[in-house]
């Protein structure tokens, strides 16, 4: 079982990292909740029944985890959508910085609105656009009908567009 589960790790431990990193913009926190992603994993990898992929079992394993730890930490989530800014998406050149940190809002204020979607319109949310998974997937992963996945998505979509319409341009 050892084996098989360091192969698991080494094969998805990116993918996993890069989810958790999309939905937190935080790199250490990301790697903390990536360990405690493969943790929960290991502890409860025999009950794992094979009826989707691997990622997406991972997926859904991070996500929970992301969620309880937003919980635990409430007033970190207010901090984090902030911190946004960091070296690697600075621009090269020294006359485009407000167009990042307006980026950087935009990014944060998507964030604190998904959040803020009732759960089952999150939960698709997070898997479509941060774990890049396929509806068939997100579905497996939710245990919720491929078009009733699409369905949430387009109404999350619609209700996050409107939000975000009322906030920018009016």
């Amino acid at each position: 079982m050892m084996d098989e589960f360091e192969k698991i790790y080494s094969e998805n431990v990116d993918h996993v990292y890069n989810f958790l990193y999309n939905m937190c913009s935080d790199g250490n926190l990301a790697e903390e909740l990536t360990s405690e992603t493969f943790y929960q994993a290991f502890l409860s990898f025999r009950k794992f029944k094979g009826n989707s992929k691997i990622f997406t079992w991972l997926a859904s394993i991070a996500k929970f985890t992301y969620y309880k730890y937003l919980k635990k930490n409430k007033n970190r989530l207010k901090e984090s959508s902030i911190e946004t800014i960091s070296d690697e998406n600075m621009p090269d050149s020294p006359d485009r910085p407000d167009e990042i940190i307006m980026l950087n809002e935009t990014r944060a204020s998507v964030k604190e609105r998904i959040n803020k979607l009732p759960a089952k319109y999150r939960d698709v949310v997070f898997l479509r656009m941060y774990a890049e998974l396929p509806f068939s997937e997100i579905a497996i992963s939710l245990n919720i009908s491929e078009n009733s996945a699409k369905v949430i998505y387009c109404r999350a979509k619609k209700m996050l567009s409107e939000e975000l319409k009322n906030e920018y341009y009016m």
